[in-house]
């Protein structure tokens, strides 16, 4: 299998060796996933790290009997039960495929071996905790965003921040993210087209 598609662009951010990289991206192994398939399910301890090389992953929990999506991942996203991974404790949410998709993981003894390795490099070790932040980062802007702002808000963030998210993904997954019925949501729209 090549790694050329998926990783070749990522390549000139690590300063290793050849033979390192591709022992690195060779720990990689490649799944195709339909629609609706569960890569984690809520409850369950998270042992794999997922990058999105085509399609749409989200992450999402049951909130007695309604399932909120929390967050989309698209082409060239890592996506991971952070806390349950690192922690080995149930994780929070599920992890869905809510497109045909190409997604690349890597369970946590490859990917711990790889972490132990590069920690000592500076590029490397700031890129890690660059990711870290900004992952986090993103977690309170989307606690932040569901706590203050309205579902037309939202919305429009949304619009604004992944607009090919919005074009792509089916309504009822936007309904849910928002925290909405489609018919909320199709109200917002009638709203914004007809202002």
């Amino acid at each position: 299998m090549s790694f050329k598609n998926p990783f070749e662009k990522l390549r000139r951010h690590f300063p290793v060796s050849d033979a390192k990289w591709n022992e690195y991206t060779g720990a990689f192994q490649r799944m195709e996933v339909k629609p609706k398939k569960v890569l984690l399910k809520e409850g369950s301890v998270s042992t794999k790290v997922f990058f999105v090389e085509k399609g749409c992953l989200r992450a999402w929990f049951d909130n007695n009997g309604h399932d909120i999506t929390l967050q989309f991942f698209i082409e060239g996203q890592v996506v991971s039960s952070i806390e349950s991974y690192h922690k080995k404790i149930p994780s929070p949410i599920s992890i869905e495929a809510i497109e045909h998709s190409v997604v690349w993981w890597i369970g946590k003894t490859e990917l711990d071996k790889i972490v132990e390795e590069v920690k000592d490099v500076p590029k490397l070790r700031d890129l890690l905790i660059d990711g870290i932040f900004e992952r986090t980062f993103n977690y309170m802007r989307l606690f932040f965003s569901a706590t203050k702002d309205s579902p037309q808000e939202r919305y429009l963030n949304l619009i604004k921040e992944h607009p090919e998210i919005v074009k792509r993904i089916p309504q009822h997954y936007i309904a849910s993210y928002l925290g909405i019925t489609k018919v909320h949501l199709s109200r917002i729209k009638g709203k914004l087209a007809h202002p």
